[in-house]
């Protein structure tokens, strides 16, 4: 293992590691925004919920436009 060191810095390499992890987090988080299910700043209520599920839609339904 000691070998793998001295071919790679560590600081380098956990530096390379953690940017890799931060890229990849927010990568899985604007996916699970982009989902009608699992979108936690949208705040759709259980019908609004219920109605996409049921037609299968992977669109959230339309908004009405307010007065």
């Amino acid at each position: 293992m000691w070998r793998i060191w001295k071919l790679y810095d560590p600081l380098r390499a956990m530096v390379i590691q953690g940017i890799f992890l931060f890229g990849l987090a927010a990568m899985i988080h604007l996916i699970l925004l982009s989902t009608v299910r699992y979108n936690w700043l949208d705040g759709m209520n259980q019908a609004q919920f219920k109605a996409a599920e049921s037609a299968g839609s992977a669109t959230p339904p339309a908004v009405p436009a307010g007065k």
